[in-house]
C-alpha cells in the first residue's frame, strides 16, 4: 500500500494533502465503489440464489459455474476504476488472464475456469459486494452527516436567530481534515486490496511467461552465436586484409624511398595511406576486443575488466573479486556493461577518476561503476543508458542509476546467476 499514489498523498505534508485533489478523488472513488458494490450484490446474489434453487434439476449447476465468470468483467472495471483514485495517467494493473488458444464461447469458458485468476476475481467480487460496499456506504454516510453538521446549524441560526448553533458548524469544519484523512486511508487500503487480488501474480508464472523466458534465452544464445561469427569474420577476413595492406604499403614506401631519397608527392601519399591503414587496423582490433576479448574467454571478467581499465583514458581503480567463473552470457553482459559505462565516463562525465567494483554473493552478480564527474546522467528513451538497460534485461539483469547534479554518478548492475561453475572446473 505504501507504493500507492493516494497513500503517498495521505502520508505527505498535511497542508499539501488537504489542498490537493486527493480527498476529492478518494470521495469519488468510495462513492462509485458503494454504488457498484450494491449493484454487484444484487446481480451476484440473484444469480447464486437462482443457481441454488435450480440445482435440483441440474440447470442450477451451470448457473453457479457461470456466476464465477461474473467476477471477470467486475475485475476489469475495478482495474480501470483505479484511475479515479490515482489519476488518469496512473498505471493500472494488467489483466492476469492468458489468451485463449481457440475462438468460441466454450474454449473461452473452459480456459477461464481453469485459471486461478478467475477464482481470485470471483472471491474479490464476493468480498466487494458483501463487505466493501457496506464499509464504503458507511463512510459515505459519515461524510454526509458531517456535511449536515456544517450546513444545518447555519440554516437554524439564520432562521431562528440563534447564533450559538454555529458552534456545531465550527465543530464540523474542525472535523473535516480528520474525515478527509479517513476517506483517503480507506480508499488507499481498498486500492491496495484491488491490486493484491486482481493484478498478475509474479510467482507461479503462466505458460505465457515461461514461453517469454524461453524466447529470451533463445535470443541471448542467438546473440552470442552471431557475436562469435562477426568476431571470427573480422579476425580472419577484414583484419588480415588490413594487415596485408599495411605491409604492402610499407614495402611500396621503402621502394619509393630507395628510388627517390628526397621523397616526392607519390611517396608522401603512400606514407599517409599506410598511416591511415594502420589506424583503421588499430580501430578494428579495438572493435574486436570490445565485442568479446580473448582474455574474457580465457581468464574471466576480472582480468578483462583490468585490461579495459588500463586502456581507459580516465584512471580506473578495479575491485572485482569473483571466486567462480560465470556463465558465458553473464560474463559477456557484465563486460559490455562495464565497457559502456567507462566509455560514458570518458565522453560525458568530466571525471578525474572512476572505480569498478564487482562481487558475487548468493547467486547474484553485483557490479558498480562510480565516477567523480559532474553528474546529471539520466535514463532517456532511445538513449545509450536505456539501450544498456535493455541489453542487461535479456539476462534478467537490473540497472540502477544515481547521478545527482555535481556527482558522483553511480551506475549499478545486478544479474541473477543460478548456474555457474568454479574456476578449477
Amino acid at each position: 500500500m505504501s507504493t500507492s499514489p493516494i497513500w503517498r498523498a495521505v502520508t505527505r505534508n498535511p497542508v499539501s494533502f488537504l489542498t490537493s485533489s486527493a480527498p476529492w478523488r478518494s470521495l469519488g472513488y468510495l462513492l462509485s465503489s458503494g454504488l457498484l458494490g450494491l449493484l454487484s450484490l444484487v446481480v451476484l446474489g440473484g444469480v447464486v440464489v437462482c443457481g441454488l434453487l435450480l440445482s435440483v434439476v441440474g440447470v442450477g449447476l451451470v448457473i453457479l459455474a457461470g456466476s464465477v465468470l461474473l467476477g471477470i468483467p467486475l475485475a476489469a472495471l475495478e482495474r480501470r476504476r483505479l484511475r479515479i483514485l490515482e489519476g488518469p495517467h496512473a498505471d493500472r494493473p494488467a489483466s492476469p488472464h492468458r489468451p485463449v488458444a481457440r475462438p468460441g464461447l466454450w474454449p473461452w469458458v473452459h480456459t477461464r475456469l481453469q485459471e486461478s485468476a478467475t477464482w481470485r476475481e470471483f472471491g474479490f467480487a464476493m468480498v466487494f459486494a458483501v463487505l466493501l460496499s457496506v464499509v464504503d456506504l458507511a463512510l459515505l454516510a459519515m461524510a454526509g452527516l458531517l456535511v449536515l453538521l456544517i450546513v444545518f446549524p447555519v440554516q437554524v441560526a439564520v432562521a431562528s436567530g440563534q447564533p450559538e448553533a454555529l458552534l456545531l458548524t465550527g465543530l464540523g469544519i474542525a472535523v473535516l481534515p480528520v474525515a478527509a484523512y479517513v476517506l483517503g486511508a480507506a480508499a488507499a487500503a481498498q486500492s491496495w486490496f484491488v491490486r493484491l487480488m486482481l493484478a498478475p501474480k509474479e510467482s507461479g508464472p503462466t505458460d505465457q511467461v515461461v514461453e517469454l523466458t524461453r524466447s529470451r534465452a533463445r535470443m541471448a544464445d542467438a546473440f552470442q552465436a552471431e557475436r562469435r561469427r562477426i568476431e571470427r569474420d573480422l579476425h580472419d577476413g577484414a583484419q588480415q586484409r588490413l594487415v596485408a595492406l599495411v605491409m604492402t604499403l610499407g614495402l611500396a614506401e621503402m621502394e619509393f624511398g630507395a628510388a627517390d631519397p628526397a621523397g616526392g608527392k607519390a611517396g608522401e601519399l603512400i606514407s599517409r595511406a599506410r598511416g591511415e591503414a594502420k589506424q583503421a587496423l588499430d580501430e578494428l582490433r579495438d572493435l574486436v576486443r570490445g565485442i568479446h576479448p580473448q582474455v574474457l574467454t580465457d581468464h574471466g571478467i576480472g582480468a578483462a575488466v583490468s585490461e579495459v581499465a588500463v586502456r581507459c583514458q580516465v584512471p580506473v581503480a578495479v575491485d572485482v573479486e569473483l571466486a567462480e567463473r560465470l556463465p558465458t552470457q553473464i560474463e559477456a553482459t557484465a563486460y559490455f556493461f562495464i565497457s559502456e559505462a567507462l566509455t560514458n565516463v570518458v565522453k560525458h562525465s568530466g571525471a578525474a577518476s572512476a572505480t569498478v567494483r564487482g562481487r558475487l554473493t548468493e547467486d547474484r552478480l553485483s557490479v558498480t561503476v562510480t565516477d567523480d564527474g559532474v553528474g546529471g546522467a539520466v535514463l532517456r528513451e532511445a538513449g545509450g543508458l536505456q539501450g544498456l538497460a535493455d541489453r542487461v534485461a535479456v539476462v534478467d539483469g537490473r540497472l540502477t542509476l544515481s547521478s545527482p547534479s555535481g556527482g558522483p554518478t553511480v551506475l549499478s548492475l545486478e544479474i541473477p546467476c543460478q548456474h555457474r561453475h568454479s574456476v578449477s572446473s
